[in-house]
């Protein structure tokens, strides 16, 4: 006797008068703004500026799930190109059939694309999102309840799953009994799309301890995802039914998840480097004045006890002040195309200095530690100049248009860290 069971929805499409609004798109959907506010938060965290994860967004979405129906496609032909194949169909991604590999690997494309625009490594976006890619895939897993596909075999477990028959004349609905009852499988399933929700919630907890405890960089916090994820992956893909493609006797996302945990798993051991963080290229040599202090007057004049000069025409400030923040400008003056965009990859510690003070590192940066590349500035800055000398100097100065320096400056370049 069934003491409890899981049920599943009789309807996964809703008509909006001539729109219909399906269930699967609206999770996966969901899944996409969980796994943007996450980035979000961890690229400010990292330096990166406000709302750039809606930029890389632009980009990485639809590149994610063309990849996703392009896996699928690929990886099960037969249903759209087979004896009773519907080529057509393998353009309908609301019936459901997206490939978490392709997604991935189309996201990766995407991201990398929007990241050479906006001055981002990748590593620092995967990095960003690993934590926020297992919760969408938790979220975008209840678009499979509401179609009544991808579950288990057979169970007697208390949370066993209700399965209804659904009808393919009329995509999104359950069949109907002569007196309107919607129309169950026999018996209960195992939820496989339940275990890989909760694994998934459980691989984000895990990325979050792992970042928090080693400070990964370098892709590394995101290799700990795609080993966490695959090797759930794993053993549920051997506990479902629907029909798949495979090799000697195995399910072909069975295989593919074996060869990316190990992947994975040789990436974590091989690769290392510091946690990536980023400063802003035009925000360079601009500290704000110290708590409290006046506003400097019009004219490029300087208060007695801010020591901070108005900012010239090419957006830079002149210094002598400690203690301030950075800023960036507001006075309506229209940064270089070259100061536009961009940012230089330092270490935490030299971020939580600028973080703090203002204070902008040298520019030696993090290049040689994260294995990240500069390129030195078209000013003429010095390379060799180090923080200990930096610190010696009673200024920071950045060059203008003209390439001036300031005599009592240390230059700090305009280089453009590669992605």
């Amino acid at each position: 006797m069934t003491l409890a069971a899981i049920p599943s929805p009789a309807t996964a499409v809703w008509q909006l008068g001539p729109v219909p609004i399906r269930a699967y798109a609206l999770c996966i959907v969901l899944g996409i703004v969980v796994a943007s506010a996450v980035t979000e938060y961890r690229l400010r965290q990292r330096g990166v500026r406000p709302w750039a994860v809606l930029d890389i967004a632009i980009w990485a979405v639809p590149f994610g799930i063309l990849g996703a129906r392009l896996y699928h496609v690929v990886s099960s032909p037969q249903a759209y190109f087979g004896a009773n194949g519907i080529p057509i169909e393998a353009f309908y991604i609301w019936q459901g059939g997206l490939g978490i590999w392709g997604a991935v690997a189309g996201g990766a494309v995407g991201a990398w694309l929007a990241g050479r625009q906006l001055g981002i490594p990748l590593s620092v976006v995967a990095d960003a999102l690993a934590p926020g890619l297992p919760l969408a895939q938790a979220v975008g897993r209840f678009g499979n309840w509401f179609n009544n596909e991808l579950y288990g075999g057979p169970t007697t477990l208390p949370w066993g799953l209700q399965v209804h028959q659904m009808d393919r004349s009329n995509p999104g609905q359950a069949l109907r009994d002569p007196e309107g009852n919607p129309v169950l499988e026999p018996g209960l399933y195992h939820p496989t799309f339940l275990y890989e929700a909760i694994w998934n919630v459980g691989v984000a907890a895990l990325v979050l301890l792992a970042d928090r405890r080693w400070k990964l960089g370098a892709g590394r916090a995101f290799a700990v995802y795609v080993a966490g994820y695959t090797a759930g992956r794993f053993w549920i893909e051997m506990m479902r039914t629907d029909e798949a493609n495979e090799i000697l006797g195995v399910r072909l996302n069975v295989w593919t998840s074996a060869v990316v945990f190990l992947a994975a798993l040789v990436y974590l051991v091989r690769v290392r480097g510091p946690q990536q963080f980023l400063v802003p290229l035009d925000a360079e040599g601009r500290p704000l004045p110290p708590v409290g202090a006046s506003t400097p007057a019009a004219g490029g004049s300087t208060d007695a006890g801010s020591g901070t000069a108005e900012p010239t025409e090419s957006g830079a400030a002149e210094s002598g002040a400690t203690g301030g923040v950075s800023q960036i400008d507001v006075s309506g003056r229209k940064p270089t195309a070259e100061l536009a965009a961009g940012y230089r990859v330092v270490t935490e510690e030299q971020f939580r200095r600028y973080e703090s003070t203002g204070e902008l590192p040298a520019e030696t940066t993090a290049g040689t530690d994260t294995g990240s590349t500069t390129d030195p500035g078209a000013d003429g800055a010095d390379d060799g100049v180090t923080e200990s000398d930096a610190d010696a100097k009673t200024g920071t100065e950045t060059g203008t248009e003209t390439g001036a320096d300031a005599e009592t400056g240390a230059g700090t370049g305009t280089g453009k860290t590669g992605s």
